[in-house]
């Protein structure tokens, strides 16, 4: 047990390294927006141009957004609920766990149908490893059997007995150690990939798609918009999972040089993907602007016409379900954590709550149709906001100062002249752009 300034005894769980804390964030940023949205975004909009916006922006978003929720976490020592509750305290204001629930709720509500996704992965994994999948006459076929109604009720509660078992352990025990062993893997697996890509005929062209400028698309205002929206979601800024885990996260660390650390392997890991993605398509001759049937057609297709298809498959969809369930369990630990602090509940039954609320509402939406129409709807309208009120509860309603003063917490060097433009004005006026522009466009990432 730990006390803290107060000489309170805390018996709250921790993550017991900056390394543990690190790679569990990074294990919830990297996702099937890494792997699958940005290889063909990135070809949509101008190959190698549209890198330069969305390194501008991951730079922008990573060094106020992401720092901003790291060091709000780890300075209330709670995740939303009660975080917005104690700022709005602090200036004598009520309303403020009311107003929290958006974003719990809001990561609920992702992790629900993120939950499917990864049943469908499952699913993949045991198509690969029994063959079944390499032995359907049609792939699109095979995939419109899983993604119907009620279609993968199995794989789904199987994906969610995973994640919730590991979450059960607890923070330094469960998500902890296993995002220690899934992302190192999961960046081995890719480069393994990766390797392999390399000697198809006709990669060149794919990697010609992704890396050869088309200046053009730097004057169009949607390469600028898609970037901005593709490194917003990629960070995982919500005002929930990224908060959350900084509550666990001691107050000796360095939240600039984390938040740092994420963005960069968070990149890396979207660079990689479409360096095994892209390539791999084009060697084909399928089509690389797929979008959400890339990852669950088009590439199943690319395994079952490559030499060694199938152990590629398997070695691509174990990396693929270790990003997933990394996300997932950033995304269910936003309600676990606000049952335990808020309503006093044990981790069990906190576990075991939101278990049963992710099984009871994810099983009427396992249809493609339904889990697209939900994930819409989260991703525009409630995440987004979560990610604005998170930011103006600890830049704008905490008293002057403290932001800075959190975030200097556990950092040699001071911090600089930039850091309240950055935060105050830059960031929180970026992720209210973020939200008009996705209500607008349909979505943005």
């Amino acid at each position: 047990m730990k006390k803290d300034s107060a000489g309170t005894v805390q018996t709250r769980d921790a993550f017991r390294s900056k390394f543990g804390f690190i790679v569990a964030c990074v294990g919830s940023a990297v996702g099937m927006g890494n792997i699958w949205m940005f290889p063909y975004r990135t070809g949509q909009y101008g190959g190698a141009a549209f890198l330069i916006p969305y390194f501008i922006f991951v730079a922008i978003l990573g060094f106020s957004g992401v720092v901003g929720e790291m060091a709000f976490g780890r300075a209330m020592g709670t995740g939303p609920l009660g975080a917005f509750g104690k700022v709005m305290e602090m200036r004598g204001w009520k309303g403020g766990r009311l107003i929290g629930m958006i974003p719990v709720l809001g990561s609920l509500a992702i992790g629900i149908g993120y939950s499917v996704v990864v049943g469908w992965f499952l699913r993949f994994l045991w198509g690969s490893l029994s063959g079944s999948m390499f032995h359907a006459a049609d792939v699109s076929a095979y995939f419109g059997e899983i993604a119907g109604d009620f279609g993968s009720v199995g794989w789904h509660m199987a994906g969610l007995a995973v994640t919730f078992l590991i979450m059960a352990l607890g923070v330094s025990k469960g998500i902890e150690k296993m995002n220690k062993i899934m992302m190192p893997l999961f960046f081995v697996f890719f480069l393994f990939l990766m390797v392999r890509v390399l000697t198809l005929g006709n990669a060149g062209e794919g990697y010609r798609y992704l890396f050869v400028p088309k200046w053009e698309y730097l004057a169009q205002p949607k390469t600028w918009v898609f970037a901005l929206g593709q490194a917003f979601f990629s960070l995982s800024l919500a005002g929930s999972g990224t908060l959350v885990y900084g509550s666990y996260l001691s107050k000796d660390v360095d939240v600039v040089g984390s938040a740092r650390n994420v963005a960069f392997f968070d990149t890396c890991a979207a660079i990689l993907a479409g360096l095994v993605v892209i390539p791999a398509v084009f060697a084909f001759g399928l089509d690389v602007s797929a979008g959400p049937p890339l990852m669950f057609i088009t590439l199943p297709e690319v395994f079952r016409q490559m030499p060694f298809g199938k152990v590629f498959a398997v070695v691509f969809f174990v990396a693929v379900l270790f990003a997933a369930v990394t996300s997932l369990m950033n995304l269910f630990e936003t309600p676990i954590e606000a049952l335990q602090a808020q309503f006093g509940l044990s981790r069990k039954m906190a576990v075991v709550i939101t278990a049963f609320a992710a099984a009871a509402v994810g099983v009427f939406i396992e249809s493609a149709d339904m889990v697209s129409v939900w994930m819409d709807v989260v991703s525009i309208y409630i995440i987004p906001l979560g990610a604005l009120l998170a930011a103006v509860m600890f830049f704008w309603v905490a008293p002057r100062g403290f932001a800075r003063e959190q975030v200097q917490m556990g950092r040699a060097g001071k911090l600089g002249k930039w850091f309240e433009p950055a935060t105050k004005y830059l960031f929180v006026g970026l992720t209210f752009v973020v939200y008009i522009l996705g209500i607008f466009y349909g979505g943005i990432g």
